[in-house]
């Protein structure tokens, strides 16, 4: 059994877009990186960049030191990693794991959960770049959080560590909720590259300088004009939670 403090030892899966920021705003709250797996020269590079003074290392490695598993990994690959590993015995009982994917739940930690471990789901609401500048997003994201009931406050308190807000999405939800999150961010670049195509077409050096006030401003009313009334989004504060969020790797 893992004996957690306040403070984690934080393993992370995956150096694609969203891991290695996930362990920058988690060392940002005082948490210790003990190891990132990285694949390709790029991840590699990515991993060195968000994390200098972590080291790179091997799955079975990063899940024994660590009392907190973040895998962020494509979702089409999280059901095997999640079952091969439990199948080689690699899950310790009282252990965090936590996935970053959209449209599944915790159903999909089935076999580690059988070992023992906690499972949680957080997925950010943002596009990611893999870059520091990600950490500026995520201050002003949202994060979906799916967990049984008893540890759903340690999901919501992890976001709010990362300076993002939690709000819950309950397993049968979560599809509905990524065809959301799919829709707008294919449509959005869809709809801007269009339109960038037109004004280059006509000669425009920058058009994307010059269409950006116009494409956040009006995503900015249409999202007012479709928040409902009753949603107080300012009570969604941190302290609501109790602040004492080819390989391609995600």
């Amino acid at each position: 059994m893992i004996e957690r403090s306040g403070r984690l030892g934080i393993g992370i899966i995956g150096a694609g877009r969203v891991g290695p920021v996930f362990g920058a705003a988690l060392a940002g709250a005082g948490h210790a990186i003990v190891g990132i797996s990285a694949v390709s020269e790029t991840s590699r590079d990515r991993a060195e960049a968000m994390l200098p003074d972590v080291p790179i290392l091997g799955i079975p490695e990063i899940i024994e030191r660590s009392e907190l598993v973040i895998l962020a990994v494509p979702e089409s690959e999280l059901e095997s990693l999640i079952a091969g590993l439990a199948a080689t015995g690699a899950w310790q009982p009282g252990q965090l794991v936590l996935h970053t994917a959209a449209s599944v739940g915790v159903s999909v930690f089935g076999p580690a959960m059988a070992s023992g471990v906690i499972p949680l789901a957080i997925h950010p609401a943002m596009s990611f770049t893999g870059t520091s500048i990600d950490l500026v997003r995520l201050r002003e994201s949202f994060c979906a959080v799916t967990a049984p009931t008893a540890v759903q406050p340690i999901g919501q308190a992890l976001v709010v560590e990362m300076g993002a807000e939690p709000f819950l999405i309950a397993e049968k939800d979560r599809p509905a909720y990524a065809e959301a999150i799919t829709t707008a961010t294919s449509f959005s670049m869809a709809i801007v590259q269009q339109a960038t195509d037109l004004l280059a077409g006509i000669g425009m050096e920058f058009p994307g300088q010059i269409l950006g006030p116009l494409v956040r401003s009006s995503v900015e009313n249409a999202l007012a004009s479709t928040t409902p009334a009753t949603i107080d989004l300012a009570s969604f504060t941190h302290d609501s939670f109790g602040a004492d969020g080819s390989e391609e790797e995600q």
